[in-house]
């Protein structure tokens, strides 16, 4: 969008961006626990529709066809708003939802979580169910990175090489990221903003470019 345009718009499609940043996992852990000879096999992985959820707690089902239970938990959306979790057979309360517990406590959405149960044949009552779920959750969960996502307005501008290079040293000093440049007999830098720091980075693309400048207004998004 272009500047002028731009501000309505700007505040029009922030709007459908509900927190500017959220916690989630960067790849798939796992880990696998025995506990009174059955074994606990718990995966964590980023997800960010309740299809790719479902897909990867179909693929932990296909991958141990012998296993007894499949209990699951994932969070959804950069506001957590979906929540769902599931005891697969296990009593009430006692796999699924300490899984969620997991997810919640680490502050994390957009992430799936399927810990898979080959049964030993010694019950664990409900106690040992909650702690068994709950800690083959947690370990797979270490074993993966955990990442912040931000929500950024991407501002690209063609510059001349030596404001281009100005205007990437001044960047990085605010802390905005320069997403690409794009060299020619100009430079055109893609650069990240804050919403609220959207106004400053015009400005500055002005005042180093004395006028010249007529910077481009993207679609918010997180990275």
């Amino acid at each position: 969008m272009r500047l002028e345009d731009s501000a309505e718009q700007l505040r029009a499609a922030l709007a459908q961006f509900p927190v500017e940043s959220f916690r989630s996992v960067a790849g798939v852990g796992s880990a696998t626990l025995e506990i009174k000879k059955s074994e606990f096999i718990g995966l964590v992985a980023p997800a960010s529709t309740e299809e790719e959820a479902r897909r990867i707690i179909d693929e932990q089902k296909q991958l141990h066809p012998k296993a007894r239970h499949w209990c699951t938990a994932y969070i959804l959306g950069p506001d957590a708003r979906t929540q769902r979790s599931n005891d697969d057979g296990e009593p009430a309360g006692t796999a699924g939802a300490p899984i969620l517990d997991v997810l919640n406590g680490s502050g994390l959405t957009d992430t799936v979580a399927v810990v898979t149960r080959y049964f030993g044949g010694v019950l664990l009552g409900a106690g040992g169910l909650v702690r068994a779920y709950g800690s083959a959750a947690s370990e797979a969960l270490a074993r993966t990175k955990i990442i912040t996502r931000s929500l950024i307005v991407p501002v690209s501008a063609r510059l001349d090489y030596s404001t281009a290079d100005t205007v990437r040293a001044r960047a990085e000093q605010r802390g905005w990221k320069i997403i690409d440049a794009e060299y020619a007999a100009d430079v055109t830098v893609h650069t990240g903003v804050p919403a609220d720091d959207v106004d400053d980075y015009v400005r500055m693309l002005a005042d180093l470019s004395a006028g010249a400048a007529q910077p481009l207004i993207g679609t918010p998004r997180y990275v």
